[in-house]
């Protein structure tokens, strides 16, 4: 297992150093003078020129990016054009409420998703499972950016159950928290038990088809003991990748839902950055979310490698 780990972190270093490239490239064609946008549009030409100076923007690019690249081997990926914070100071600032947000997001749906995926596939084509299967595809379906305002709509405008938006720090005032983080949280989990149940769902019968299965059955096992201790297993690998790639969407992909309900997160932080064309920090969220989308990538292979040995011996 070590060596399967040391061989697919080895292959991660091309993947980061191209996404670094292409973060870096991108974001330095796109229109617009970072000196005038720190000075303004009125500043003198010779200031303008001195700044552009001082922050290196007139050395060529390939040596740009050769300098921002060994500074970001070093954890610095630059300071904000606007108020010279560190880039990497402000994304651990804003990264706990999207983290937040993503871990109960995720949390509630995997609470929803397993046991219904199971009963489902266990109960194929009753009514039990008619009803899953539809309920799921109506929250595929359904926008999140539209149900995060019909949420609002209902249980904040309608019953006044939950506040419209903001946020509360966790640590200081917990149950504040959670009330604020409701709605968005209850917003994400409807996507995503809708996408889990249904790769369960599929995954358990595909491998309930499986010959060893009616062995199991055949030998005298309850039908309870085979799923829970043979089938589920076998089953997790694809039900395990999509887990982990939603959430590693959810931790980059968060701006819709952060905006409606005010969330202070990353992807409020990127908007903000885009908007005030502070290109440095939306470089430097870009790839930092990057590289945790990597990292859990690298966590559901490790996790294929544990549920079946014969991956990690290929």
């Amino acid at each position: 297992m070590t060596a399967y780990i040391v061989r697919r972190i080895l292959q991660l270093a091309p993947v980061l150093l191209l996404v670094s490239a292409i973060v870096f490239f991108v974001f330095h064609i796109v229109p617009g003078d970072v000196a005038v946008i720190q000075l303004g549009e009125d500043a003198d030409p010779a200031q303008v020129k001195a700044l552009r100076v001082e922050l290196g923007l007139d050395k060529p690019l390939y040596v740009q990016y050769a300098v921002w690249l060994g500074d970001a081997l070093h954890g610095d990926l630059g300071k904000s054009y606007i108020n010279g914070q560190s880039v990497v100071s402000l994304v651990l600032e804003k990264f706990p409420a999207t983290l937040e947000l993503a871990v109960l997001g995720s949390l509630l749906s995997l609470c929803i998703s397993v046991p219904v995926g199971i009963i489902s596939a266990v109960r194929r084509g009753s009514w039990i499972d008619q009803i899953a299967r539809a309920v799921a595809l109506l929250g595929y379906c359904l926008p999140r950016y539209w149900l995060a305002v019909l949420l609002i709509l209902l249980f904040a405008v309608k019953v006044r159950w939950f506040p419209t938006a903001g946020y509360a720090n966790l640590a200081e005032q917990p149950l504040t928290n959670l009330r604020y983080a409701a709605l968005p949280v209850i917003s994400l989990a409807v996507t995503l038990t809708a996408v889990q149940m249904r790769y369960l769902r599929a995954g358990l019968l595909d491998v309930i088809a499986q010959d060893y299965v009616r062995t199991a059955l055949a030998k005298g096992l309850s039908h309870r003991t085979t799923v829970l201790r043979h089938v589920l297993k076998n089953a997790l690998i694809p039900f395990i990748t999509v887990v982990g790639l939603e959430f590693a969407n959810l931790l980059g992909g968060l701006v819709v839902v952060e905006q409606i309900f005010s969330w202070p997160g990353v992807g409020w932080l990127m908007i903000e950055s885009i908007t005030e064309r502070d290109y440095a920090v939306v470089q430097g969220v870009v790839l930092l979310v990057t590289i945790g989308f990597v990292l859990i990538n690298l966590l559901v292979d490790i996790g294929y490698a544990y549920l079946d040995p014969r991956i990690r011996y290929a």
